[in-house]
């Protein structure tokens, strides 16, 4: 059975977005990158083991499938292109109860019943199911027990308020899987819920 893999950036105090523009993750959509080359290099090692992407509505709609498609595209010698054209060739679903079709290649949309379209994915053949998305899909995904693992990138920032991933709830307890400290500050934690 395939895994969902939860990827999110935080913050050290645990929060998934600032309220307002202040920029603090060490990684964005944009080619300047403060990720070291070592957490490159172990982020797409991780990546080669996904073959599904789950996107919030949303997400798609701000450009993601279409940033990585152009940079597939563009950049054959770019430090991003391996992890381009892993989002290029691998299967797209975008839940939403407003889309009706996809107008993104390799992209499928799905409505209604989140838990039920989820656990189909995850009876598929294949890789494992990458989510990429807000906090409130985020939310939705953990409070309804969905996620298989958390993969969470501690950027080197306290934000104070903001949103969080576990405001609908979330596990008791979770297990470690295993945690990573890279030059460029950054903190990679992988945690499943605990059996």
């Amino acid at each position: 059975m395939k895994k969902l893999i939860l990827q999110m950036q935080v913050s050290v105090d645990g929060f998934v977005g600032a309220d307002g523009d202040h920029s603090w993750q060490l990684w964005e959509w944009g080619d300047d990158s403060a990720w070291d080359d070592e957490l490159k290099q172990d982020f797409n090692a991780v990546f080669e083991t996904i073959d599904t992407i789950l996107l919030s509505r949303k997400m798609a709609e701000e450009g993601y499938l279409t940033h990585w498609s152009n940079a597939a595209r563009k950049y054959p010698k770019d430090r991003f292109h391996a992890f381009a054209q892993r989002i290029v060739d691998a299967q797209k679903v975008v839940a939403s109860g407003r889309l009706e079709t996809s107008r993104w290649e390799r992209t499928r949309v799905v409505s209604g019943d989140l838990p039920r379209e989820v656990d189909a994915l995850k009876q598929g053949e294949g890789g494992d199911i990458a989510v990429f998305g807000g906090a409130g899909f985020a939310s939705a995904l953990v409070a309804a027990g969905l996620v298989d693992e958390f993969q969470l990138f501690v950027n080197p920032a306290v934000l104070g308020a903001g949103r969080r991933i576990f405001d609908q709830g979330g596990f008791a307890r979770l297990k470690l899987l295993g945690s990573k400290a890279y030059a460029s500050g950054m903190v990679v934690s992988r945690y499943a819920p605990a059996p």
